[in-house]
């Protein structure tokens, strides 16, 4: 899963690091969303996803990782639960530019208990200190916080990496445990 605001880059990634061609349902914003979709601080964005974006990606033979990519703003929340349902994990993808957005999707991930790291993306140079993003999230000092740029193949495939090796690292702690 990668979840996180409105307009943070979650169809990006997906699109930057599918191996397939990924399923897109963004759709061009129109009037209809005016008032309802908060737009400050992303000038120029005109489409939205509706539904989710989907991509895939192969690790090895026997494993493939299934991305989905949840809608942002407020009135799809309501699929979030349903994309959850299977989930290993998930990335939180955050624009430092606008860190309120990002709660909610932290909230629903402590809430269903799913291992997340977070993913802050990069639009420019950086409005806060990976520290301050840490602290103005309120993240444990176990929740890896890592730097992006959707944009980029190789700093998305970054990211999916450091999901699989925080996924593995609990799952290895787990089986430690007495």
């Amino acid at each position: 899963m990668i979840v996180g605001g409105f307009a943070v880059g979650k169809t990006t990634i997906v699109r930057s690091v599918s191996e397939i061609r990924p399923l897109s349902t963004e759709e061009t914003m129109t009037q209809a969303g005016v008032g309802i979709d908060e737009t400050g601080g992303v000038s120029g964005k005109s489409t939205t996803t509706v539904a989710f974006d989907f991509g895939r990606i192969t690790l090895n033979d026997h494993l493939v990782l299934y991305l989905f990519g949840a809608p942002g703003q407020e009135r799809f929340w309501f699929v979030w639960d349903q994309l959850f349902a299977g989930s290993l994990g998930a990335v939180v993808l955050v624009d430092d530019r606008r860190l309120a957005d990002s709660w909610y999707a932290i909230d629903r991930l402590e809430h269903h208990r799913m291992p997340f790291i977070v993913a802050r993306n990069n639009f420019g140079r950086p409005v806060h200190s990976l520290a301050q993003v840490r602290d103005a999230l309120d993240l444990s000092a176990g929740v890896p916080l890592i730097d992006c740029d959707a944009r980029d193949r190789e700093s998305s495939k970054a990211v999916l990496i450091g999901l699989v090796e925080h996924l593995h690292a609990m799952s290895s702690t787990r089986e430690a445990a007495p």
